[in-house]
């Protein structure tokens, strides 16, 4: 996969150059399926586990690029957004001469499901609690994270996915996680991980919060304002999306002037200022 600079606007577009560059940009209305994975689809054409790179970029401030990929499926990496993020480093973040567009929430706007639930609300910045609850050994666990205060690349990125050992067999007889192994997520079995130690304290949920960002993206621009899950997933994720572009009186376009400083603060459009390589 390589990941290209792209002009200020331009947003987040997937290009597939084993398709004649065929492009699907990273917006609500093209998303496919949200089982184990978020999937976007664009006039039969498929790109698929979008989330990881997706939270990445937001989480980091690039509001702007174009990720090449040349098969169907984004590579999965390590099984968090740390790959990525220490790619964006390595060649820097650079502020574009233009203001930058987030969704500033207006009103409440909420998705249930049962015991499941996801909202977003007015507030400043960008805040997310999430709490899961999930058969042992993970059980109930709650992050609060607040990226206003520049803190993905610390409290999140690192966050890999998790599977239970005992599912394996179903899930890879159902055609799915093909590409799971123990060096790209956390295999829990009865007792705990069978690959540990783990990276951070509440990991499993900090994952969590790393999809969410990442599918959260796909309203298009950066969200102003609080989210709170409970037990969510990929696919209430991406309903809440479409709940509250559906209702324009719900949010409003915020710009907000340019402002002299580095791109991971200043609230304007940044990009990457070289093409990077990721992955396989």
């Amino acid at each position: 996969m390589r990941l290209l600079p792209a002009p200020a606007g331009s947003g987040i577009v997937f290009r597939r150059t084993d398709l004649d560059n065929f492009e699907i940009p990273a917006i609500g209305r093209y998303v496919a399926k949200v089982s184990y994975a978020t999937s976007l689809m664009r006039q039969g054409v498929l790109i698929q586990t979008t989330e990881h790179l997706l939270s990445a970029l937001i989480g980091m401030g690039v509001d702007n690029i174009i990720a090449e990929v040349d098969n169907l499926e984004l590579p999965i990496l390590d099984g968090s957004a740390q790959p990525y993020v220490e790619a964006f480093l390595s060649v820097g973040i650079r502020t574009q001469r233009r203001r930058r567009e987030s969704i500033r929430v207006l009103r409440a706007i909420e998705v249930r499901e049962g015991d499941k639930f996801i909202g977003v609300y007015p507030g400043s910045g960008y805040s997310i609690e999430y709490t899961i609850d999930f058969p042992a050994p993970v059980g109930r666990q709650s992050a609060s994270v607040d990226l206003a205060a520049e803190t993905y690349g610390s409290a999140i990125a690192a966050a890999r996915t998790f599977g239970y050992q005992a599912d394996e067999k179903k899930l890879r007889d159902m055609g799915l996680i093909r590409g799971a192994s123990a060096e790209n997520a956390i295999i829990l079995g009865p007792q705990g991980p069978v690959n540990g130690p783990l990276r951070l304290d509440g990991e499993y949920v900090r994952h969590k919060v790393l999809d969410l960002i990442g599918d959260l993206a796909l309203a298009g621009r950066r969200i102003e304002g609080h989210v709170v899950a409970e037990r969510a997933g990929h696919a209430m994720h991406t309903a809440l999306v479409s709940r509250l572009m559906k209702d324009r009186s719900a949010w409003e376009l915020a710009h907000v002037p340019v402002a002299a400083e580095p791109a991971s603060t200043a609230e304007t459009n940044a990009e990457l200022p070289i093409p990077v390589l990721v992955g396989a």
